[in-house]
């Protein structure tokens, strides 16, 4: 166990703090950690002073939500060692203020379906956050009653995706995400090293060309979601387009009902320094 390059933070839609984060890092044995917030830069300093405290090393990342607009599926590049990381924050606001428009419209559904719950609990649950996620909403009706995990059935009932003749959740909207390539370029612009998230989990495995066009330089092959000819697969892929492989968690602590402990997905020195030799 060497680092984990990807979790996430209070500051989207984990349920820790970067605090909580290094501490357990230090206690896990992980000597290497990427806190990669969707959409969002603002944790970076935070994550680099919280792991000198523990004496292990800060990787800046960040999760940019990517969209694969020619497959209709959404397409996450998370970016890592940026050198204007500012840049790239910019970049998502956009995506922000929507999810946030979106947060507030389905609290006012998920009111006229008959649930006692409140904009004002959802966003006391979000604090620290860029954003009222889906993750704050179900906490909120975990604390009313009406749900024992984040993603139980009601979870599925109010934020569905419609699809292959299903109606979508009464709680679900779309939001305008980036395009995975422009998130790409715009990671390569603000002097990051720009890695495609969970290709295999969410089946953007056709899109890798495209993205290497736009200056791809990685693929997550060691995640949650990818299983042992998955990760067989991306490695095979990385050799033929010469990207570096990542890997991490994507640990979200009680926000996310698989078992994916932090630290549960690494990488090892060798990838690591791999990592650094593209800066």
């Amino acid at each position: 166990m060497v680092a984990d390059l990807h979790c996430h933070s209070k500051i989207s839609d984990g349920s820790l703090s970067i605090r909580e984060l290094a501490a357990a890092a230090k206690r896990l044995g992980i000597q290497a950690l990427a806190i990669a917030d969707h959409d969002t830069v603002d944790g970076i300093e935070e994550a680099l002073k919280e792991c000198v405290k523990q004496g292990i090393k800060s990787i800046s990342a960040i999760e940019i939500s990517g969209y694969d607009y020619k497959r209709n599926r959404k397409a996450h590049i998370l970016g890592y060692l940026m050198d204007e990381p500012e840049r790239i924050g910019d970049a998502c606001k956009f995506m922000l203020e929507q999810r946030q428009q979106a947060s507030r419209w389905a609290v006012e559904q998920i009111i006229q379906e008959g649930y006692p719950i409140s904009w004002e609990l959802v966003e006391g649950l979000s604090k620290g956050s860029t954003n009222v996620y889906k993750q704050h909403i179900m906490h909120g009706l975990m604390t009313l009653g009406y749900a024992v995990s984040i993603q139980d059935d009601l979870y599925k009932k109010l934020f569905a995706k419609p699809g292959d003749g299903m109606s979508g959740g009464i709680a679900y909207r779309e939001i305008e995400y980036i395009d995975a390539a422009a998130a790409v370029k715009t990671i390569k612009e603000a002097g990051g090293i720009a890695v495609l998230a969970h290709p295999a989990g969410y089946k953007n495995l056709e899109l890798i060309p495209e993205l290497v066009e736009a200056g791809l330089d990685g693929l997550e092959a060691w995640h949650p979601s990818h299983d042992e000819i998955e990760v067989k697969k991306i490695m095979d892929l990385a050799e033929k387009y010469d990207l570096i492989l990542t890997g991490g968690s994507d640990f979200h602590g009680m926000y996310e009902d698989k078992a994916n402990p932090l630290g549960s997905r690494c990488i090892n020195e060798e990838w690591l320094e791999r990592l650094y030799l593209l800066k």
